[in-house]
């Protein structure tokens, strides 16, 4: 019986990347869509924060596993703060256009 084991490798590794090429910055560049940006990859890094921390728990290389937890936490409000930050881009914009109608 052969007991020669492989170990695990990390599969994010070969993994397509979700970073998307950024248009070059203009001068002309708004602070607001600079914040959006900012939400966007904050949302991103967060989920491939968790989805390594899943990875590493369910190959048993997580060492504690509360951390996934708080990686969890951590993407949940990157989530709702871009949300939110989404709702208040619409509010104020249909506040705009009641104003100049």
């Amino acid at each position: 019986m052969n007991t020669n084991f492989q170990p695990i490798q990390p599969l994010w590794e070969t993994f397509p990347t979700s970073k998307v090429q950024e248009p070059a910055k203009t001068s002309g560049g708004s602070m607001f869509a600079d914040i959006f940006k900012s939400a966007i990859e904050n949302v991103r890094n967060a989920e491939d924060v968790v989805a390594k921390a899943e990875y590493q728990l369910a190959t048993g290389q997580l060492d504690n596993p509360a951390q996934l937890s708080l990686e969890l936490y951590k993407a949940n409000t990157a989530v709702t703060l871009l949300s939110q930050l989404r709702q208040k881009a619409l509010d104020a914009y249909n506040e705009l256009s009641r104003i100049s109608a």
